[in-house]
């Protein structure tokens, strides 16, 4: 029989896991919202997705040791690689700034990081209510938010490829920008899969 502490210990460590995807994608946003000192955030932006990585082995080096009531290893294991997509599209745009020297945001890479954020913070809330996932009111509130806010996202990054491609007559500028949107509009779908494995494990309790 699993001990309830050791349970407890997966909860905890995703926790504080998203607490450090929710401080990468904050910075992330005051990278692209006020885009001075660039350099100085891309490397901090690098710093935060290590930081991420090495939360993610705690996790998996736990499973070696542990078992869990709430997951089975193969969704846990699935659930810890979505979360790090989300933080590697962000810090891979991030590093595109600068590979790209990126001189100016453009006002839809904007409007997309706002959409990563909202859903990066429905995550948040929805990972605090981890330990009720039998009674998962709250839960499914939050996973039908996030899918809101990727189906939200989705229209912006239509929106933005239609805008680059009418408005851009520099071939190159396609080039870097339309790379630039797809990795965010990755990690705002990593977003929605960390959500639908969490639907997924609810309903394998009910």
């Amino acid at each position: 029989m699993i001990g309830k502490n050791k349970g407890d210990i997966f909860l905890t460590l995703l926790s504080e896991e998203m607490e450090k995807v929710k401080i990468t994608g904050e910075t992330f946003l005051d990278l692209v919202n006020n885009y001075e000192d660039v350099n100085n955030k891309i490397a901090g932006m690098k710093v935060l997705e290590t930081e991420c990585d090495m939360q993610a082995h705690k996790i998996l080096n736990a499973m070696n040791t542990t078992r869990t009531p709430l997951f089975a290893r193969e969704d846990l294991f699935s659930l810890i690689r979505e979360i790090d997509d989300i933080v590697d599209g962000l810090e891979e745009v991030a590093n595109r700034f600068g590979v790209f020297n990126v001189e100016e945001i453009r006002p839809d890479a904007k409007k997309m990081a706002d959409i990563v954020i909202q859903a990066i913070n429905e995550l948040s809330a929805m990972f605090e209510h981890l330990s009720e996932i039998k009674k998962p009111a709250a839960l499914l509130e939050h996973i039908i938010e996030v899918n809101r806010i990727e189906n939200e996202g989705d229209l912006i990054y239509r929106k933005a490829l239609a805008n680059l491609f009418s408005d851009e007559k520099d071939p190159i500028e396609i080039i870097k920008w339309k790379h630039i949107y797809e990795k965010m509009e990755t990690s705002i779908d990593a977003c929605e899969s960390v959500a639908n494995m969490i639907e997924g494990v609810i309903m394998k309790y009910a």
